[in-house]
């Protein structure tokens, strides 16, 4: 095992000479070495998941017998794409759908992205302030 070797592409600004993200990481390293311990520092990545339950706004019944589930959302924060992005990925047969209050929003500010080209992007359908007749036409 290499001695205080980070993996590339690590969050912060660190030099390769200092590749610690805080004072105690580098005294905890300085520790390790004078011991004459062998270890890697940040070399490896281990994915998790963390259990969520998400609740959808409105579930409505369709024709063929599934679901369509619409998520009302007048702001659409980071933590809200990211949730959503999961969901989907988690349950791809899930019909997830947005009524915006406005889609053509920015993600953030000064951002180029609308909450109109996130959902085309990411794959869901979505519309402003009331369901669409096309929608309704899919319903019992």
């Amino acid at each position: 095992m290499a001695r205080g070797r980070r993996s590339k592409g690590g969050k912060g600004k660190r030099s390769n000479k200092d590749p610690y993200r805080s004072n105690l990481e580098r005294e905890f390293a300085k520790n390790l070495k004078a011991r004459s311990v062998d270890f890697g520092y940040e070399t490896e990545k281990i994915s998790y998941v963390i259990d969520h339950k998400y609740c959808p706004d409105f579930i409505l019944e369709k024709k063929d017998g599934t679901t369509m589930i619409i998520e009302v959302k007048g702001f659409l924060d980071s933590s809200d794409r990211r949730k959503m992005l999961a969901v989907k990925k988690q349950n791809p047969d899930l019909d997830i759908r947005f009524i915006f209050g406005d889609s053509q929003k920015k993600i953030i500010k000064g951002s180029k992205t609308t909450y109109a080209i996130w959902s085309k992007k990411n794959g869901f359908k979505f519309a402003d302030k009331s369901l669409p007749s096309e929608w309704k036409k899919e319903l019992l």
